[in-house]
């Protein structure tokens, strides 16, 4: 059986891949510049994050491509402060999505859910086997609770762009 919480470290300058059969999460440290903004379609929400809070992305693919265009889109956002857009239910967009990114402190990964379409930061639409796992920013990294059913790899990196 597997661990139901794991604590891993994780410092600012790495990025925490969680890779399943079918999907990929990724999480990176919000950061020293805690200022990010949420865009819906009636207003701009100042989202005020701690240096230990997450930003977390989420995709429902696999493979080295999915990871690269997680670690990028994680970098636009939190190096160039890009605002993380959600787009109201039921927009074409939507099923087109191919990843989805929340912010805060706390996550939970959801199945059921649409990709983009829940303001809501402590959600985030994931392939079923992240269903209802917990993910929380710690001082020292990041803790992932309700593994039980979770049978994804564990994978730290360097958390840079190289234009080498």
């Amino acid at each position: 059986m597997h661990q139901t919480t794991k604590n891993i470290p994780l410092n600012k300058d790495e990025l925490l891949f969680l890779s399943g059969e079918s999907g990929t999460i990724a999480i990176v440290k919000a950061g020293d510049d805690g200022q990010y903004f949420l865009e819906t379609q009636d207003e701009e929400i100042v989202l005020g994050l701690e240096p230990h809070d997450l930003i977390v992305a989420s995709a429902f693919s696999t493979g080295d491509v999915i990871k690269k265009g997680l670690k990028s889109i994680l970098y636009t956002i939190r190096e160039l402060k890009s605002p993380l857009v959600i787009l109201p239910k039921n927009h074409p967009a939507s099923p087109r999505m191919k990843v989805a990114v929340s912010a805060g402190n706390k996550t939970i990964i959801s199945c059921n859910i649409k990709p983009g379409t829940h303001p809501e930061q402590d959600i985030l639409c994931g392939s079923n086997e992240f269903n209802n796992i917990e993910v929380s920013g710690t001082h020292n990294g990041v803790k992932l609770s309700n593994l039980t059913q979770c049978k994804c790899n564990i994978l730290k990196v360097t958390f840079d762009i190289n234009i080498e």
